[in-house]
C-alpha cells in the first residue's frame, strides 16, 4: 500500500544521492569537495537536520583521509559513505585497493562522480574501470532518481557480501533535476562495535592471498546475482523485429531512450539497459547480444561493457570508432551516432540530419570571446601580478588545481599537474638545476589554502627534508572557493556548521621546519613584490630553506567584509590605449572603450561598473597614472 505521506520533490541529482544515503540508513559520510560531487555532503546534512536524524558529515583533508575514516567506521558496523569526484579516487586508490581484500562490516559505499567532457577536471577517467581494477562492484545510475533508489540496494549489497560498493553518478546525473517520490529515511540504532580480527584487518601478505581468494568468490556470487537483477538491468522492446540492438549504461542510456522516443522509433529497437557494469552479468548481456546481427554499445567515457564482451563480431561502439573515443556523449553527439547506425542497419530509411549542440549554436552567434578569468577583485590576481613583476620571464612558476590555475593568464603559471604537485614539482625543478652547479632560476610555487592541506603538507615536508630552496606562495582566500565555498582546516568550520579546532597555515608551515613564514595582504602589490623578493633572498642564504609567503585576503564572492577599504576608480584622459591593464593585469572589469582619435587600433580602457569589485588594484598597475582613485583610499 502506498504511503500517502510520502513527499514528491524535484531534486538536483546530488541532492537525490544525498537523500538516498539517508533512506539507506547511512550514519557517517566523509568527503572532499570537487565538482561534480560537491553538493552531496551538504544536502545529506540538510536532509538529516530536516528529518531530525543524527548523522555525522565531514569535509576531510583529502580523499584518502576521508576514505580511511569512513572505512574504519564501517569496521565498527556503522553504515558509512565516502564521497568524491573521479580524480579524487586517484588519491584514495591505495586504501581502496586494500578495502576490497579486507572487506567491510557495516555497509560501505564509495560515491564517485565522473566528469565526462571533462568540464572541471584534469581527466575524463572512468570510475567503472577502477571497479574492475580494484575488484569492487560498481553501480551506474542513469537518472537522479535511479541514483537515489540505488543507494539502499548498494548498502544492502555491501553488507550481504561484506564488500565496498561503488556508486558512480556521472556529471549529468549529478547536475540534472528530476521529480521523485521520496521514501522514508531508515534510522539504524547501531552502536559502534569493532570486533578484533588481525588476520583480516591487519593481514600480512600470506593472509592477503587468502583474502584475495575470498574476494574472488564473493565477486562470482555478486555476478550471479546481477545476472537476474531486473531492477537495474532490463530489456525494453525485446519483441521488436530488428537486426540491431543497443546495449547502454549510465546517462547515455537515458539520452538514447529520449532520442528514440522523440524520433518515434523507440519500439523498433531492442535496448538492454545495464546498471551493474561490474561484476559483469555476462550471460545476460552476451545472451541478449547473440540474438542480433549488430549491437551498438553506448557508454561513457571509456569501454567497460564493450571491453568485457567475449564475442565482438557485429559489435559497434568505441572500439571500432562508431562512438567517439573522447568527450561527453551529449544528445547532439548521440543523435548523430544513432542516425548513422539506424540508417546503416535499415531501422530508418536514411540517416538523420546532423544536430548542433549548444556550443555550435553559441559559436554561430559570433559573440566576443573572453577567456576564463579570475573574478574582478580576486586577491590571487594581485599575487600573481606581483610575482610576475618581480621575477619576470626568468622565473619558473609551478602551480596547482583550483581557481588560481588561471594565473596562466598573467604568465605566472608554467605547470599544473594535480593537487599538491606545485610544491613537489618546485622541489624537482630545484634539484634538477642544482645538479648542474650553475645558476638556479627563481622558482615560485603557488598553491591554494585548501589544496595545501589536501596534498601540500607532505610535499612541503619532503622539500624541507631534501633542503630544496624556493618561494612557496600559499594563496589564502579563507575558503575552498572553486568547489562551492566549503571551509578549510585553517578555519575549523565543520560540514554541519559547527566549529572544530583551527589549524593555521603559518603554524603548519613552521611546524614542518620552514624558518621564513610571512603573512601579507596581496592587495598591497608593492609590499607583496618586496616580500617575495625577500623570500627569494632567504632561499639563497646558507641557512635558508623553502620560504613561505601566505597571501591572505578573503574571496570577494564569499566575504562581504574586506581587509582593504572599498574605493572607486575611474579612467582619466591620460589613457593612451596601451591596454597593458587589460592584458597584463587582465581584470574582467576593465573593458575596451572608445577609440582614441588619431591613434590606429588604440582604445581607451573603461571600467564596467556592473562587475567592478572596487578593490582599486588597477590604479596601482597603470604605469601612466590614467586609472585613479576618485573615492576612498587604496590600501
Amino acid at each position: 500500500m502506498t504511503d500517502p505521506n510520502r513527499k514528491t520533490m524535484v531534486l538536483l541529482g546530488n541532492e537525490a544521492v544525498a537523500r538516498g544515503l539517508l533512506e539507506a540508513g547511512c550514519q557517517l559520510a566523509m568527503s572532499y569537495p570537487g565538482t561534480p560531487s560537491s553538493e552531496i555532503l551538504p544536502a545529506f546534512i540538510r536532509f538529516a537536520k530536516s528529518e531530525k536524524i543524527d548523522v555525522y558529515g565531514e569535509w576531510s583533508a583529502n580523499e584518502k583521509v576521508a576514505f580511511e575514516e569512513a572505512l574504519a567506521a564501517s569496521y565498527t558496523g556503522k553504515r558509512t559513505a565516502v564521497i568524491m569526484k573521479q580524480v579524487g579516487l586517484n588519491v584514495a586508490a591505495d586504501p581502496m585497493m586494500s578495502s576490497a581484500y579486507t572487506g567491510v562490516r557495516g555497509g560501505f559505499v564509495i560515491i564517485c562522480a565522473d566528469d565526462p567532457g571533462p568540464h572541471s577536471s584534469q581527466t575524463e577517467q572512468d570510475t567503472r574501470m577502477f571497479g574492475l581494477f580494484a575488484k569492487i562492484p560498481v553501480l551506474d545510475p542513469a537518472t537522479p532518481d535511479e541514483a537515489r533508489r540505488m543507494l539502499p540496494f548498494a548498502f544492502d549489497l555491501s553488507e550481504r557480501y561484506e564488500l565496498p560498493v561503488i556508486v558512480r553518478p556521472s556529471l549529468r546525473v549529478c547536475h540534472g533535476r528530476e521529480s521523485m517520490t521520496l521514501d522514508t529515511p531508515l534510522v539504524l540504532d547501531r552502536k559502534a562495535d569493532f570486533q578484533k580480527d588481525p588476520h583480516r584487518w591487519a593481514a600480512t601478505p600470506h593472509y592477503r592471498l587468502l583474502l584475495h581468494k575470498k574476494l574472488n568468490e564473493k565477486l562470482r556470487a555478486v555476478s550471479d546475482e546481477f545476472e537476474s537483477n531486473d531492477t537495474w538491468n532490463f530489456v525494453e522492446n525485446g519483441g521488436a523485429k530488428s537486426n540491431l540492438a543497443i546495449v547502454a549504461g549510465g546517462m547515455p542510456y537515458a539520452t538514447i531512450r529520449d532520442i528514440l522516443v522523440d524520433r518515434g522509433v523507440f519500439e523498433k529497437v531492442p535496448v538492454l539497459k545495464i546498471g551493474t557494469p561490474y561484476p559483469f552479468p555476462r550471460k545476460m548481456i552476451e545472451g541478449f547480444a547473440a540474438r542480433y546481427e549488430s549491437v551498438l554499445v553506448v557508454e561513457e567515457p571509456d569501454q567497460v561493457i564493450e571491453m568485457q564482451l567475449s564475442e565482438r563480431k557485429g559489435v559497434m561502439g568505441r572500439g571500432d570508432g562508431t562512438v567517439p573515443d573522447e568527450g561527453e556523449l551529449t544528445a547532439a553527439v548521440l543523435m548523430d551516432v544513432l542516425g548513422k547506425v539506424l540508417g546503416k542497419t535499415g531501422v530508418i530509411d536514411e540517416p538523420w540530419a546532423g544536430q548542433n549542440d549548444a556550443r555550435d549554436v553559441v559559436a554561430g552567434l559570433e559573440l566576443a570571446v573572453r577567456p576564463t578569468s579570475l573574478c574582478p577583485g580576486c586577491p590571487h590576481r594581485s599575487s600573481f601580478y606581483a610575482i610576475r613583476r618581480t621575477f619576470g620571464k626568468k622565473g619558473i612558476y609551478t602551480s596547482d588545481i583550483g581557481c588560481y590555475t588561471l594565473g596562466l593568464n598573467l604568465d605566472a603559471v608554467d605547470t599544473c599537474l594535480d593537487m599538491g604537485a606545485a610544491i613537489s614539482m618546485a622541489t624537482g625543478f630545484y634539484h634538477a638545476y642544482k645538479r648542474d652547479k650553475g645558476e638556479i632560476p627563481p622558482i615560485v610555487a603557488t598553491i591554494g589554502d585548501s589544496t595545501f592541506y589536501h596534498g601540500g603538507l607532505p610535499a612541503l615536508a619532503g622539500a624541507v627534508y631534501s633542503d630544496a630552496r624556493y618561494v612557496l606562495v600559499i594563496l589564502d582566500n579563507l575558503v575552498t572557493a572553486m568547489t562551492g565555498m566549503q571551509p578549510t582546516l585553517a578555519l575549523g568550520g565543520q560540514a554541519d556548521g559547527s566549529i572544530g579546532n583551527k589549524l593555521p597555515l603559518e603554524d603548519a608551515c613552521a611546524g614542518l621546519g620552514c624558518r621564513f613564514v610571512r603573512v601579507h595582504n596581496p592587495y598591497d602589490i608593492e609590499g607583496m613584490k618586496a616580500l617575495v623578493q625577500e623570500a627569494h633572498d632567504h632561499c639563497r642564504e646558507p641557512e635558508g630553506r623553502v620560504a613561505v609567503v601566505i597571501a591572505r585576503h578573503p574571496c570577494l564572492l564569499h566575504e562581504k567584509k574586506r581587509s582593504t577599504p572599498v574605493v572607486r576608480v575611474d579612467v582619466t584622459g591620460e589613457c593612451n590605449g596601451c591596454a597593458l591593464c587589460r592584458t597584463t593585469f587582465e581584470c574582467t572589469a576593465l573593458s575596451v572603450g572608445p577609440a582614441i582619435p588619431g591613434k590606429e587600433n588604440r582604445f581607451r580602457t573603461v571600467i564596467d561598473r556592473r562587475i567592478c569589485a572596487d578593490c582599486g588594484e588597477c590604479a596601482l598597475v597603470c604605469n601612466r597614472g590614467a586609472i585613479v582613485v576618485v573615492e576612498g583610499k587604496n590600501g
